[in-house]
């Protein structure tokens, strides 16, 4: 499905689509926060703020890439296919994050990977050529672009590392270990699990079942506290000890 079926904002999300929520959002990518305030205007003008439906695709894998997409709010899920025809499920991406960016250096001009939304979700699609203008303009925009993807591969080659040589549980600490905010403060630190069980099982290539068993496994020994969807890490070192001792 091609991603301009993707339904107008409704006024249920007015507030969402207002011009000074969406220049935050735009100045909260990395690789766009070296632009200036009438860059930023003028960005928006092109832009377009749309709204999906839960399990409604945004845009399918091999379509021409001509947006670059920032969620607002809602969650999308990046899936691959094989050459079987099977998908994988990449990771889950949220408020802020962004959707499409590989596509810009894609030689072929095409999305690498479709995009699925979880739920009720808005995003604001910004043209993909004047993202690549302002690269252009702005030499540390595209400095912090690089640096992204560059960060986006290390995860990808660790995640193809553990998926071959690890085990559930390694996967899993992995995944909860990247997610920490950055920084070391004395407060323990939390990650929101705030997407599908099934989805995030799916992206840690296990079973919802699995799932909840290693997470009261690691909460039986001390190392986090889960309630409902906010994760406590209570003892980083903990984890670090649990992957490696499962590996």
């Amino acid at each position: 499905m091609p991603m301009d079926t993707a339904q107008p904002p409704s006024s249920a999300a007015d507030l969402l689509f207002k011009p000074r929520q969406l220049r935050e959002l735009v100045r909260g990518v990395p690789w766009l926060g070296a632009l200036s305030d009438d860059e930023v205007e003028a960005l928006l003008e092109d832009c377009e703020p749309r709204t999906l439906a839960s399990r409604e695709w945004l845009f399918r894998q091999d379509t021409p890439a001509r947006w670059l997409h920032i969620v607002i709010s809602g969650a999308v899920r990046l899936v691959r296919s094989a050459g079987d025809g099977r998908l994988a499920t990449i990771r889950c991406v949220e408020r802020g994050g962004t959707l499409g960016e590989l596509s810009m250096v894609s030689r072929e001009g095409i999305y690498l990977y479709s995009s699925e939304a979880l739920r009720r979700t808005h995003v604001l699609s910004i043209p993909a050529e004047r993202c690549r203008d302002a690269m252009d303009r702005h030499p540390e925009c595209r400095a912090e672009f690089m640096s992204r993807l560059a960060l986006e591969l290390t995860d990808r080659l660790e995640d193809l590392a553990l998926l071959t040589q690890g085990d559930a549980m390694s996967r899993l600490v992995s995944y909860i270990l990247r997610q920490l905010p950055a920084g070391r403060g004395k407060e323990p630190r939390v990650v929101r699990l705030t997407i599908p069980k099934r989805w995030l099982a799916a992206q840690l290539a296990m079973t919802p079942e699995t799932l909840s068993r290693l997470l009261a496994k690691l909460r039986d020994t001390g190392a986090i506290n889960i309630d409902r969807q906010r994760l406590t890490v209570l003892d980083e070192q903990k984890l670090r000890d649990l992957m490696m001792a499962d590996d």
